[in-house]
């Protein structure tokens, strides 16, 4: 380990004009790395200065969640600012490691271009792809060739949301040739996962039934990987879609019966199929919309 050096104080000034977009290359990352040093210092932040890596490693997944979001709303504005969150949590821990004497922010950078030159040979040496799969293919390989020793799951976050990890999976495998050929093969493999927890239902074996259930969406996760469809986007929007309209028949139930309950506070009073026809014209609105 390095331990770090006396590096000079960092004094706020007014920022130096924004260059245009098209001249811009990455060199006010230091006074971004300046204010968190500026923050970590002895008379600082006192919150900052009591942040470890580990606390921090919530906000990580937090911050990289509502630029998904951001992503997903089209929102550019938001997405510059989700963006320097974002980026705020990668100067923080890197400062926090310099601090630790085992890396800085340079250390990141430089880590991260060595990665992306050995693995792009088409680009930056005399290796040839003709497409986006055959690139892929080649990453895996040379990924391989550098890890070796490391299984083809390894680099696979655990803490991924399962949805998300299932799909990676899936990916990783299929790139060293553990797939169906086609999608009607993982077609046939929803099928015999749903028949399988249908048995499973049947007997009563909660402890089948969940293995069988997690079997059926790690199936369907990749049926969607091979029809192209992202399996945790497709989900989410099922979700806000669910959403709108259950906030439609919520709305009919306040309007119409004073609320859940109001009869005499038990949710259930209301009949499904009242409920159902709320649902119906929830639909029939957002078909309208479109």
């Amino acid at each position: 380990m390095r331990a770090p050096t006396d590096l000079p104080r960092f004094e706020h000034t007014d920022p130096r004009p924004i260059e245009p977009i098209a001249r811009q290359d990455g060199s006010t990352l230091c006074r971004l790395v300046g204010v968190m040093r500026r923050l970590l210092d002895a008379d600082g932040c006192p919150w900052d200065r009591e942040q470890t890596l580990e606390t921090l490693r919530k906000y990580v997944l937090e911050e990289a969640c509502e630029v998904i979001d951001a992503i997903d709303g089209g929102r550019r504005e938001e997405l510059r600012e989700e963006l320097g969150d974002l980026l705020l949590q990668i100067v923080f821990q890197a400062e926090l490691a310099r601090r630790e004497g085992a890396f800085a922010i340079d250390d990141v950078v430089e880590a991260i271009v060595a990665k992306l030159v050995s693995r792009h040979p088409h680009v930056f040496g005399d290796a040839t792809a003709r497409d986006a799969d055959e690139v892929l293919r080649n990453w895996e390989k040379i990924k391989a060739a550098e890890k070796k020793g490391r299984g083809v799951l390894d680099g696979v976050p655990r803490s991924l949301p399962a949805l998300t990890r299932a799909q990676r999976v899936g990916e990783k495998v299929s790139r060293v040739g553990f797939d169906w050929d086609d999608s009607a093969g993982s077609r046939a493999k929803v099928t015999e996962e749903l028949r399988e927890l249908d048995e499973a239902i049947a007997r009563g074996d909660s402890a089948a039934i969940e293995e069988e259930m997690g079997d059926t969406l790690f199936a369907l996760i990749n049926l969607s990987r091979h029809v192209k469809v992202d399996g945790e986007g497709a989900l989410r929007k099922t979700i806000d879609k669910f959403k709108k309209r259950f906030e439609h028949v919520e709305r009919r139930v306040n309007e119409e019966h004073g609320g859940w309950g109001a009869a005499g506070g038990d949710e259930s009073k209301l009949p499904l199929s009242v409920l159902d026809r709320y649902w119906d014209e929830a639909k029939a609105l957002g078909k309208r919309a479109i």
